[in-house]
C-alpha cells in the first residue's frame, strides 16, 4: 500500500534554555526520478498488497508473501549464477618480533 506520505523529516536540534527541544520540519527528501517528494502523498507501491489488521495481527504479511512470490517468480524467469566469493582478505599485520 502507498506509505503515509511524512516527508518533510523533523530536527531535534532546535534546543531551548531549559533543555527542552521544539521540534521543526527542516529536511525534505528527493526520489530517484530526483524530483522532491511531497507531504502527504506518500510513495505508490508497484504492486498494491494490503495487509489486513486481523490477519497481520495472527502472523499473516500479504505484502511479504506476495513480494516473495514476486521475486521468486522473476528467478524463474531469469536465473543467474551466484558469482563465487572472492578470496579471503589478508589483515594480519606482519610487524618484526623484536625485543624478546
Amino acid at each position: 500500500m502507498r506509505t503515509w506520505g511524512g516527508e518533510i523529516w523533523l530536527s531535534s536540534s532546535n534546543t531551548l534554555t531549559d533543555r527542552g527541544i521544539a521540534r521543526a520540519p527542516m529536511t525534505g527528501v528527493y526520489g530517484p526520478e530526483g524530483e522532491w517528494l511531497i507531504e502527504q502523498i506518500g510513495v505508490i507501491p508497484d504492486i498494491e498488497v494490503d495487509n489486513l489488521p486481523h490477519a497481520a495481527f495472527n502472523g499473516s504479511d500479504a505484502q511479504l508473501d506476495t513480494a516473495v512470490d514476486y521475486l521468486l517468480k522473476k528467478i524463474a524467469e531469469d536465473p543467474r549464477a551466484v558469482p563465487p566469493p572472492p578470496p579471503y582478505p589478508h589483515r594480519r599485520f606482519d610487524y618484526p618480533v623484536t625485543g624478546r
